[in-house]
């Protein structure tokens, strides 16, 4: 497991645990990177299958000490368990299904490929692959946090 993010002002209940699950190490970099260089509240952790990925959430073996995320970026194409199995496991496991999933696709025939197993994710976003991108991917992640915890709020 490998953590990035920048703790700033604010205590650590304010900050926002995100598992990226993403089998390319460049990519992963790159996420962690923004996220930083974003100075977001944030602390990324990264796996890059969908076993490690569901050991996280669970909080087993290696990783029983790691914080239970707030959201998840997920590759749905993944060595071993796929992205859909992850996403299957997630919305059908109680303890495990208000985690926020965010699915990463690369065209809306991915986010369509993903909806045809009739599994639906918190939130589509496609996956960056430019700077710009990246900058923008992480505004749209930092709207999506914001909207959810608004949304629990009125709750």
């Amino acid at each position: 497991m490998t953590s990035a993010g920048d703790a700033t002002e604010g205590g650590a209940e304010d900050e926002i645990d995100i598992l990226l699950v993403e089998p390319n190490p460049g990519d992963s970099r790159l996420f962690t990177e923004t996220f930083r260089d974003a100075k977001l509240r944030n602390i990324v952790h990264t796996v890059s299958d969908g076993e490690r990925a569901l050991e996280f959430v669970s909080q087993h073996g290696d990783y029983e000490d790691a914080p239970r995320p707030d959201i998840i970026l997920l590759e749905p194409k993944l060595p071993g368990t796929t992205g859909m199995e992850l996403l299957s496991e997630l919305k059908n496991e109680p303890a495990l299904r208000d985690v926020h999933v965010v699915v990463l696709t690369s065209s809306d025939t991915g986010e369509e490929i993903v909806r045809s197993h009739g599994i639906e994710a918190d939130e589509y976003l496609r996956k960056p692959v430019t700077t710009a991108e990246f900058i923008e991917f992480v505004r749209e992640v930092e709207e999506f946090w914001f909207a959810i915890v608004k949304t629990e709020d009125t709750d």
